[in-house]
């Protein structure tokens, strides 16, 4: 080859090669409508025909829960296999990830039945270290118990449809309280073992799949950016720790920040109300919807000053297959259309025009207003 073309080839080919490349290891996006994402999981049987069409019509990306088709399938490996291998075959474009929990040892796996007492982990005094009183953790200060984890998010997703992994419940690896639980040595060795973890996984997966991690909030879990594919903001706006007007400002600069640096981030936004609302799930669900349809401005129109290219909207009042997920918003059917630059911010309040949409917010007084341009 002459000396000219190969520089060629190489100065100019070769990165349009390599940007084509990650371009499809990522979902598939656009700014046409409302970037959407969702997160789900049907614990009695697998989706039904229709639901499998609903998910693969109106969702690029979308990560299957523990459990999943648990009553029917007898392990969650199986159920998400099937519900990855139908949506796919109905969008073979989608994205779907495998749900696998960093810290929690859940029962709903075939991976994690009999795991050996001592890769679990242990307080000072030698007791097991619980969450809600019934889920042993995972001591990820271990080196074999790191490599099982690995390797087992590693074989379901090469051996089946899946394009990655969810990797949840890093923050409770993470949280300050595990330190006086553990002593400052062993919280130490547990949190460098999740980081060891992270990129032992990614190594494994290859480059061409996805990690997911549920975790970011304003400058928490940053550190797993680098090892990773994106991040989930889940409290957006709900339960203690995320509907204040200051942490709200704080998880939009980080849903930004980390999509200008490549990352995905998908933002989890709630109507006001949860699955662990016991009151609210005795409402018949037409009532929930009708609620959720009144209330998504607000988390909508935050999600659309802050979003940046491969940032996704999530907005149910759960996971399972009864919290919101089947039931759509006239807003997402709405043109959008690309943004005309960055929000301008005056204090809480954010404003930001899209081709075809103008947004208000107010974070202060949780007010916002979205102006459609047809």
């Amino acid at each position: 080859m002459h000396k000219t073309i190969r520089y060629f080839v190489v100065a100019f080919i070769a990165p349009l090669l390599q940007l084509i490349a990650a371009n499809d290891v990522l979902p598939p996006f656009n700014w046409d409508h409302v970037p959407v994402y969702a997160h789900i999981g049907k614990h009695s049987d697998d989706f039904s025909p229709e639901e499998l069409d609903f998910l693969a019509k109106h969702f690029n990306f979308i990560a299957i829960e523990k459990g999943q088709a648990i009553r029917k399938r007898g392990d969650t490996e199986a159920g998400i296999a099937e519900a990855s291998k139908q949506i796919k075959q109905r969008n073979p474009k989608a994205k779907v990830l495998f749900y696998w929990n960093t810290f929690l040892d859940i029962p709903e796996y075939k991976a994690t039945r009999k795991l050996p007492d001592d890769w679990l982990l242990k307080d000072r005094q030698g007791n097991a270290v619980m969450v809600r009183k019934r889920l042993p953790t995972y001591n990820l200060a271990r080196a074999d118990m790191r490599h099982w984890w690995s390797d087992t998010a590693a074989n379901v997703v090469h051996e089946g449809y899946e394009d990655g992994i969810f990797a949840d419940a890093l923050p409770q690896v993470t949280a300050t309280e595990k330190r006086d639980l553990l002593g400052d040595e062993k919280y130490a060795a547990l949190n460098d073992g999740l980081l060891t973890m992270l990129k032992e996984t990614s190594r494994k997966l290859g480059p061409d799949k996805l990690i997911i991690f549920n975790g970011l909030r304003g400058n928490d879990g940053t550190q797993f950016l680098s090892m990773t594919s994106g991040a989930m903001i889940e409290h957006f706006g709900h339960f203690s720790d995320g509907d204040g007007a200051n942490k709200m400002a704080e998880d939009l600069a980080a849903m930004r920040a980390a999509a200008k640096s490549g990352k995905i981030v998908c933002l989890k936004a709630w109507p006001g109300f949860s699955w662990l609302d016991a009151d609210m799930m005795k409402k018949p669900h037409d009532e929930l919807v009708r609620l959720a349809r009144e209330r998504i401005t607000f988390p909508l129109a935050c999600f659309l000053v802050a979003a940046e290219t491969n940032c996704y909207f999530c907005y149910t009042w759960g996971y399972s297959e009864v919290n919101g997920t089947f039931d759509w918003y006239p807003e997402f059917d709405k043109p959008l259309g690309p943004p005309h630059g960055e929000a301008v911010q005056t204090g809480w309040t954010y404003q930001r025009k899209f081709a075809h949409a103008t947004v208000f917010v107010d974070l202060q007084n949780k007010t916002a207003k979205i102006d459609w341009i047809q």
